[in-house]
């Protein structure tokens, strides 16, 4: 299913919510990405850093199951959302 950009951004914003709230996360998140407190507030409406979020938590089917299942989002709307947003078309090496 193709999700739109503004549902994309919403999913996006929501794992950004999620993220912020998950105490143990969050900051394993910050050292990964060097990102501090006031640059993590300022790339909310970031596509880009939306995205990087997203890429984050599918680095870990654990992550991704905790938040979708926080969400009520089915699990493979995390990878539609990101296939939306900036840089997340799939690459074709042939």
């Amino acid at each position: 299913m193709a999700v739109s950009q503004d549902a994309a951004e919403a999913i996006a914003l929501r794992a950004i919510a999620w993220l912020a709230g998950n105490d143990d996360l969050l900051p394993v998140f910050m050292g990964a990405t060097g990102v501090d407190e006031a640059a993590f507030r300022n790339g909310l409406a970031d596509p880009d850093f939306q995205a990087s979020v997203l890429d984050f938590l599918m680095m870990d089917d654990a992550w991704i199951v905790a938040f979708c299942d926080a969400e009520a989002l089915p699990y493979e709307r995390l990878m539609e959302a990101r296939a939306t947003l900036p840089g997340g078309a799939q690459v074709h090496w042939t």
